[in-house]
Parts: structure tokens; C-alpha cells; sequence
């Protein structure tokens, strides 16, 4: 008879290891995507921060006007080349820049805050002094 009750139970112990590991499974994995997504919700716009300067580095200024949006052939309303060229061609105060990381430190003590629009990446100034409201 001691044969017969002997897996009693067995089944109920393996079921809930099996629902154990799947929450903890569960829970690494929210864990994971919310530190990824952390780390990687701003990588689009700052890889075309990166593309920007290093077009801007290689003096091909004609691609960097094409990131804010803007071609020769159809430039921006409010942003034509030349002032886009005012702004960043090499005769700029802008035209030598220190370091980026969306904002952009020229050197003493002047700083440009840029944005990336998050649909298209084309890049502008930012609209505001500080970070945008909310954030």
C-alpha cells in the first residue's frame, strides 16, 4: 500500500515550480525592456546628432541642410542655406564645435540646445532654453 500514495502530491510540486519560473521569467523580462528602453529611447535621435556633426566635420554642408528638413532645391521657409551656412559653415561661431550629446557645447561657456523630431529625425534648434515641458 505504501506504493500507491507514494507521487502524492508530485504533480502540485512540479506545477508550481513550473508557474514560479514563469513569474520570475515574466519579471526579468519587464525588468530587461524597461532598462532598454531606458538606454535606447533617444538612440535614433542621437545617432542623427552624430550623423549631423560628423557631415558638419567633412564640411558637406549641402547633407547637413538635408537632416533639418531643408534641400538646395527646396529649402526650409525659415531656415535658407545661407543662414544655415551663417549658422554652421565654417565661418560660424558654431563652426567649431567641443562636444554633443543633443546639446551642443561650443566652448566658452556657449551651449545650443537641438532638436530631433522623433517622426522624421530632422533636426532643429530647440524651441526652448532648458528641456521641454514635462520632461
Amino acid at each position: 500500500m505504501a506504493g500507491y500514495l507514494a507521487n502524492y502530491g508530485a504533480g502540485d510540486e512540479r506545477r508550481e515550480k513550473l508557474i514560479r519560473r514563469l513569474i520570475i521569467a515574466a519579471a526579468v523580462v519587464v525588468v530587461a525592456g524597461g532598462i532598454l528602453y531606458y538606454f535606447l529611447k533617444d538612440f535614433r535621435q542621437e545617432r542623427q546628432t552624430r550623423m549631423f556633426f560628423a557631415l558638419l566635420e567633412k564640411h558637406d554642408y549641402q547633407a547637413a541642410y538635408q537632416l533639418w528638413g531643408c534641400t538646395e532645391s527646396k529649402p526650409c521657409r525659415d531656415y535658407p542655406f545661407k543662414d544655415f551656412m551663417d549658422d554652421w559653415g565654417p565661418k560660424s561661431a558654431r563652426g567649431d564645435v567641443g562636444a554633443y550629446h543633443i546639446t551642443v557645447d561650443f566652448g566658452k561657456n556657449q551651449q545650443e540646445k537641438l532638436w530631433v523630431e522623433r517622426d522624421d529625425l530632422t533636426i532643429g534648434f530647440s524651441p526652448w532654453p532648458g528641456c521641454p515641458p514635462g520632461r
